[in-house]
Parts: structure tokens; C-alpha cells; sequence
């Protein structure tokens, strides 16, 4: 098995909710454990939240998501995105419709000046995305 780099995203108690919304968004299985099922936390507040949360799609994709601990700094921030490119445009517009739709829209997806269509936003959750559609290569 090859190496996989595999988004890992921090929320503060919404990880549930973020990854259940992820799964309406690209489908496939998602595993969630708290903190309660590996007795991970004496915080009765923690309990329920997740420790491990993994959304495998039937692409391939692999997400997977925690809630911070309490006890962890927790800051939102604009120092990450997560890009999704390929060739394959009904399902790169699927994607972009259903993230950017309760989102907001950065980059309009339209042709980029590299020929591709390209665009922007942030969902919900504060999280950003870039999504990249192949265009037909130059001769």
C-alpha cells in the first residue's frame, strides 16, 4: 500500500455534524468514535464528542475530522483548504454545488486563465475549498 496524505480537520464540538455533512456531500462510509469509547477523556462534557472521525468514499477520498479537546487550543483559522481536482466535471460540480451552496463563494467556478474551471469558497463550517476541473489539454 502506497503513502496517503489524508486531510485531518480540528472542529470544536461540530465534528459529528461536519462529517455527517461531508458524507452528504461525497457519499461513501464514515466511522465515528468519541471519546467515551476509547475512555479517553474524565471530562463529562467530552464524552460524546469525536475522537476519531473518518469518511472513506468510493473514490478513494479519505477525510477524516476530531473534536479539540477542552483542554487543547482551539482557534479557526484561515491557514489551511482543501483542494479537489480531477477530469471527471459532473462529479467536481456536484461537490462544488453542495459545499458552496450553504457556503460562501471566494473564486466563482469559471475558466481560470490555465484553462481549467476553477473556484472557491467556504462551507459552512468555516472550512475552505478549491476545486479544480481539468480542460481539455492544449495542442
Amino acid at each position: 500500500m502506497s503513502t496517503r496524505l489524508n486531510p485531518y480537520l480540528g472542529f470544536r464540538d461540530t465534528a459529528r455534524e461536519a462529517m455527517t455533512y461531508y458524507q452528504s456531500v461525497f457519499g461513501g462510509e464514515i466511522a465515528l468514535s468519541t471519546f467515551r469509547d476509547f475512555h479517553a477523556s474524565e471530562d463529562e462534557s467530552e464524552l460524546d464528542k469525536i475522537m476519531h472521525g473518518m469518511l472513506t468514499t468510493d473514490s478513494g477520498m479519505v477525510l477524516m475530522a476530531a473534536d479539540t479537546p477542552n483542554s487543547m487550543d482551539y482557534t479557526p483559522g484561515n491557514t489551511y483548504s482543501i483542494s479537489l481536482s480531477g477530469e471527471n466535471e459532473g462529479e467536481l460540480r456536484g461537490y462544488w454545488d453542495r459545499l458552496s451552496g450553504d457556503g460562501t463563494v471566494t473564486v466563482p467556478l469559471e475558466v481560470a486563465p490555465w484553462g481549467d474551471h476553477f473556484g472557491m469558497c467556504t462551507d459552512k463550517f468555516g472550512v475552505a475549498w478549491l476545486i479544480n476541473i481539468a480542460g481539455t489539454p492544449q495542442q
